[in-house]
């Protein structure tokens, strides 16, 4: 199953990295690559859907490719793939995913397939599963100690919990529209087969 309609860019300075990474994506979506932070800022355009962006950039680091994107107006995921292990800055960071390297096919594909995903989803759950990811990258890499210190972490949590029953809400909501077109779908295949058998 392939989605080339789905536009995404790799902004990685290692060549051989973004080459991999295009032949691990390629074949399921529509994939381009640059290698410095200035031209991805001029390669991402309103059809842009997903960015896979390292932080270590020549010139315009990665961090700063994201405050621009957004700064822009550009809501395409981004997905930071790189091996500056997380801090406590990410929770004011625009990202939608983060991997610290090494990344393998299949996690890079995963996670690529569950942006193309949430892409679908309103801008309330989006921000709830960017809060989620950001608490959860942080809970993984970060001691208890360290996360009971941190005021980010400690209002990234209550963010979390507020915004948990709402995202239930609407997921049930999508879950109810899919079950809906599904059940329409097949019932308009019943009634075609009865008609053709007629």
């Amino acid at each position: 199953m392939t989605d080339d309609t789905t536009e995404v860019l790799i902004v990685e300075d290692n060549t051989e990295l973004a080459s991999l990474y295009v032949s691990w994506l390629g074949d399921r979506w529509s994939v381009r690559s640059v290698t410095d932070g200035a031209s991805a800022i001029e390669a991402v355009t309103v059809t842009t859907d997903i960015v896979v962006l390292d932080r270590r950039l020549p010139g315009i680091s990665g961090d700063e490719v994201l405050e621009r994107l957004r700064a822009d107006g550009y809501d395409c995921q981004v997905v930071i793939v790189t091996a500056v292990e997380p801090d406590f800055d990410i929770v004011q960071m625009g990202f939608d995913d983060y991997l610290v390297k090494p990344v393998d096919k299949p996690t890079l594909n995963r996670c690529v397939h569950r942006l193309d995903r949430r892409s679908a989803y309103d801008e309330e759950l989006r921000e709830y599963y960017g809060q989620v990811t950001k608490k959860a990258v942080l809970e993984a890499r970060k001691s208890q100690a360290e996360l009971t210190d941190s005021d980010e972490y400690v209002d990234l949590t209550e963010r979390v919990e507020a915004q948990a029953e709402r995202a239930d809400r609407l997921l049930d909501e999508l879950l109810t529209d899919v079950t809906d077109h599904t059940q329409l779908f097949y019932g308009l295949l019943e009634s075609n087969s009865s008609a053709v058998s007629n």
